[in-house]
C-alpha cells in the first residue's frame, strides 16, 4: 500500500510562485519527498492542479492501493463530486482528474480536519509544515 500526502500552497498575489508538496510511503518507508514550484495562477485551480501533479508521480504504483491524504475542503468537494462550482477553470480540470483517476485500481482519499488532531499532526509532519 502506498500513502501519499499532498499539499498545496497559493498566493493572492500574482507574481507569486505556488508550491506543491508531496509524500510517498510505502511500507512506513519514504520513497519520495518532492516540493514542486508553479508559476502563480488562480487559488480556485491551486489544489486541483496539484492533486494531477500528484497522480502523475503515483502512475507507476497504479496497481498498487493508495490512499492519498489532503487538507483541502475544496479539493475533498471536487474528488467527492459535491462541488457546485461553475468556475470553468475548475470544471475543464475536474474532468481532468476523473481521467487520470481512471487509470488506477484502487485509490481512495483522506481529508484531515482540526477535527482529527491525530491524523492532521500526521499530516503536517509528514509534510514539514
Amino acid at each position: 500500500m502506498i500513502k501519499a500526502y499532498m499539499a498545496s500552497f497559493s498566493t493572492l498575489y500574482e507574481g507569486e510562485d505556488i508550491e506543491v508538496r508531496y509524500s510517498l510511503i510505502q511500507d512506513d518507508q519514504v520513497i519520495k519527498e518532492e516540493s514542486v514550484y508553479l508559476e502563480y495562477m488562480k487559488p480556485a485551480v491551486v489544489g486541483v492542479n496539484a492533486l494531477l501533479i500528484l497522480l502523475r508521480k503515483l502512475e507507476a504504483y497504479k496497481q498498487e492501493t493508495i490512499v492519498i491524504t489532503i487538507n483541502d475542503g475544496a479539493l475533498n468537494e471536487i474528488i467527492r463530486g459535491t462541488n457546485t462550482t461553475q468556475n470553468g477553470e475548475v470544471l475543464k480540470l475536474t474532468g481532468k482528474i476523473k481521467k487520470e483517476l481512471s487509470k488506477f485500481q484502487r485509490v481512495s482519499f483522506v481529508n484531515v480536519t482540526n477535527k482529527d488532531r491525530a491524523e492532521l499532526a500526521e499530516w503536517k509532519e509528514v509534510l514539514g509544515i
